[in-house]
């Protein structure tokens, strides 16, 4: 249940152009997002120098930071849905900011053409496919356990 929003008394509600100042402002949610969007390109490009790969070979380096970025949005989408997590920044920072900026999909397309590219079909296939279900398989993971430890938290609490 959210809480109501606070009332403004020099606002008459039956001026729009007074309604417009409790509108409340993008900027901050713009900000969360831009600056968790930094953080996150800046570790997928760390990864990438610290793990480089050739167009033939599997791109261990992408599929890692997919595969790592799909497990923590399904732990942080737990959080949130469960309500564990409240901050009303925290999903445009760290969910479309943060993993948005680190997971990196379109690169993903891009070895698997390069590897193609380079006659290594097998390898293209093989990186398409495990890159699907280890992402598809890691959200579950993330999102699973996560909500397994709130039960469990909870049990405890008790």
């Amino acid at each position: 249940m959210s809480e109501p929003a606070p009332i403004d008394a020099d606002v008459d509600l039956h001026v729009p152009a007074e309604r417009a100042e409790l509108r409340p402002s993008p900027v901050p949610v713009l900000a969360a997002i831009s600056a968790g969007g930094v953080l996150g390109a800046l570790a997928r490009y760390g990864v990438s120098l610290a793990w480089p790969h050739a167009p033939g070979q599997f791109a261990w380096s992408t599929f890692v930071v997919n595969v790592s970025g799909c497990l923590l949005i399904g732990v942080l989408m737990t959080l949130i849905t469960e309500k564990v997590a409240t901050w009303r920044l925290l999903r445009p920072f760290l969910g479309v900011g943060v993993l948005g900026g680190y997971t990196t999909f379109s690169t993903y397309v891009v070895d698997i053409g390069r590897a193609a590219g380079a006659g290594a079909a097998g390898v293209a296939l093989a990186y398409l496919a495990a890159t699907l279900v280890g992402a598809v398989l890691a959200v579950w993971a993330g999102a699973s356990v996560t909500a397994w430890a709130i039960r469990a938290a909870l049990r405890v609490s008790r």
